[in-house]
């Protein structure tokens, strides 16, 4: 996609637009931006780590309460390390992109075994932590230390792709190393300052040079912005050609005892969904009871029907097929094990579940309830 230059672009750079963007900012964000978020706290690290990992491909309003409850069960760095991961994930379900749970939960070990339990302060140190990368280092030491560090998570991508016209999509490694080169120039030299802007950019972003229809009218550098001077600015940042997500299906095989317990097995650790609790799966060659007779060497009865699930993921869409199926308790019996369990669908306990098996759950549970 061809891009002609902006005529302000000449300047963007310049020491004098950098100091008047650093100061435009900061202005900004004394006004309008957000000083009342739970992780805010200055001088704890472990907060804003959090705050962090959770904000990931998560709005803020959606982080919030997850953060809140989670902060109260591990309100520090020694109390998630000791944890259960099945705690840690439970803490987790309904937020999604749970590899971000497990690697918190690592991390903390690494911190509580390496650091004494202490967040370290030094750059190399937190990027060598699982789950993250030089934006959240970056964030979590300039938020929480008053260390200048630049970041670039989303938000503040698209401030400066926008800003500076930055043309080259955003997926490709040169633009990436452009939007850093912005992101270093325009962060202030002095370190106080270095926290105020970096939650400014993010907050600019989030509420003003928003992704589908940016307030350019509201917006305090619309002067200088390259992709307002072109008239382009849902343009940038460039994105890649859209692809069709392919659909895959999968068969969840409910089985109920004569109490109505259901069957939730461990899932590994890595993949889909990795050390959640779920539904054994069936693939499509052979009936739910056949796969129970050939995989547990049990005999199961069909139940009545549950509705498909569409449960969508980055790159495809999963079609999933709940099969109810009942067994003895004797056969249930048979096949628990400590990585497979009987539980009441309205009573999981503290487990990690992946957002359908949570909705089955809830549906099976308002099912009995209205069957009693």
């Amino acid at each position: 996609m061809g891009m002609r230059r902006s005529p302000v672009g000449s300047a963007a750079r310049s020491p004098d637009s950098i100091r008047h963007f650093n100061r435009t900012v900061l202005r900004w964000f004394r006004q309008h931006g957000r000083h009342d978020l739970p992780w805010q706290v200055k001088g704890d690290p472990y907060r804003v780590w959090v705050s962090e990992i959770m904000l990931q491909q998560t709005q803020v309003t959606t982080v919030i309460p997850f953060y809140e409850r989670f902060i109260r069960r591990f309100p520090d760095v020694v109390t998630l390390a000791r944890a259960r991961v099945d705690t840690v994930l439970s803490y987790w379900t309904g937020l999604g992109y749970y590899a971000r749970a497990r690697n918190l939960h690592r991390a903390s070990r690494i911190i509580l075994q390496e650091y004494d339990g202490v967040f370290p302060d030094e750059f190399e140190s937190v990027l060598s932590l699982p789950g993250i990368g030089r934006s959240t280092a970056g964030a979590i030491l300039s938020l929480a230390s008053d260390q200048r560090h630049p970041i670039l998570d989303g938000n503040v991508r698209r401030v400066l792709a926008r800003y500076f016209a930055v043309a080259g999509e955003i997926s490709r490694g040169e633009t990436e190393a452009a939007l850093w080169q912005h992101a270093e120039a325009v962060l202030p030299k002095s370190d106080a300052l270095a926290a105020p802007f970096n939650q400014a950019m993010m907050d600019l972003g989030a509420l003003v040079c928003t992704r589908a229809k940016p307030q350019c009218g509201v917006c305090p550098l619309v002067g200088n912005c390259q992709a307002f001077a072109l008239g382009t600015p849902r343009a940038f940042p460039i994105r890649s050609r859209k692809r069709v997500r392919p659909t895959r299906e999968v068969t969840f095989i409910i089985l109920r005892d004569s109490s109505g317990r259901v069957l939730l097995e461990r899932r590994p650790a890595s993949g889909i969904w990795g050390g959640l609790w779920g539904f054994p799966e069936c693939s499509s060659d052979e009936t739910p009871v056949q796969w129970c007779r050939r995989r547990f060497h049990i005999r199961a009865i069909g139940s009545k029907a549950l509705p498909v699930i569409h449960h969508a993921f980055t790159h495809y869409v999963l079609k999933i097929h709940p099969k109810p199926l009942r067994v003895s308790d004797a056969a249930g019996a048979k096949i628990a094990s400590k990585d497979r369990v009987w539980i009441s669908p309205g009573a999981p306990g503290r487990r990690g579940l992946a957002a359908p098996v949570k909705q089955l759950l809830e549906q099976l549970d308002k099912r009995d309830k209205k069957d009693e």
